[in-house]
């Protein structure tokens, strides 16, 4: 407001007093203009919860949510039923298969249920992305169990957290021969394997963790040196 009353203005002149009023004026719509949009927000309070909702999916800001949410209620109206309905369903029928613990309508699921699968192997993966991953390669016909999780002391995951006392209770069917550790390669999933690995070996169950080097059609001046040297350590004889 300073520029507005300083530019072209004679302190004496009349014309100071007109560029006070506008001043006052812009100033005082300004204040109404904020105090009316205070007093509208709240009342959208279906808006602020839908957005609220939507901010505990992973990777969901409050900027994502938002546009989420408008574009839900203006121009997939239909389509936001659909997930509600969806949502609301799956959370009523859905339950953890009593064996593996993935997600299942019924208490066993059909992998566990299926007399094709090998039951002498068990794979231990943390979540049903990694399980699907597994089956999409179709070279493997075992078992599961899905952790749901890993451990991470610092965001208070402990053991029990993800199922471990139920892995360790289906450790002791007599047809297992193995558990293959598939928990992915970061901090916290190797200190899961660690962890599981002790468990088990305390147990006489053969322990072993899946592979990891060079990608399948890798060059190896383009694959990092990390990687290299792990692919190194595990090589295999031929």
């Amino acid at each position: 407001m300073g520029l507005l009353l300083g530019w072209g203005c004679r302190p004496d002149s009349k014309c100071r007093s007109n560029c006070e009023g506008i001043t006052a004026l812009v100033t005082g719509s300004a204040s109404q203009g904020r105090a009316s949009a205070s007093e509208v927000l709240p009342a959208v309070r279906g808006l602020e919860r839908l957005i609220e909702a939507l901010r505990v999916l992973p990777g969901v800001g409050p900027r994502s949510a938002q546009r989420m949410a408008y574009t839900l209620l203006q121009s997939e109206r239909e389509g936001a039923s659909e997930l509600a309905q969806a949502l609301e369903g799956a959370l009523g029928s859905l339950r953890h298969c009593a064996r593996c613990n993935n997600f299942t309508e019924q208490e066993i699921c059909a992998l566990c249920a299926s007399p094709r699968r090998d039951s002498s192997l068990l794979c231990v993966v943390e979540m049903p992305a990694d399980l699907a991953v597994v089956e999409q390669t179709l070279s493997y016909a075992g078992m599961y169990f899905v952790l749901m999780g890993r451990l991470s002391p610092l965001d208070g995951v402990g053991p029990r957290d993800i199922g471990l006392d139920r892995l360790l209770a289906r450790a002791g069917d007599r047809d297992l021969r193995e558990v293959i550790l598939a928990t992915n390669f970061t901090n916290e999933g190797e200190a899961t394997a660690h962890y599981i690995a002790e468990m088990l070996r305390a147990r006489e169950i053969t322990v072993s963790r899946i592979a990891r080097g060079v990608p399948l059609g890798g060059e190896l001046e383009y694959v990092d040196v990390g990687t290299v040297s792990q692919a190194i350590l595990d090589r295999r004889g031929l």
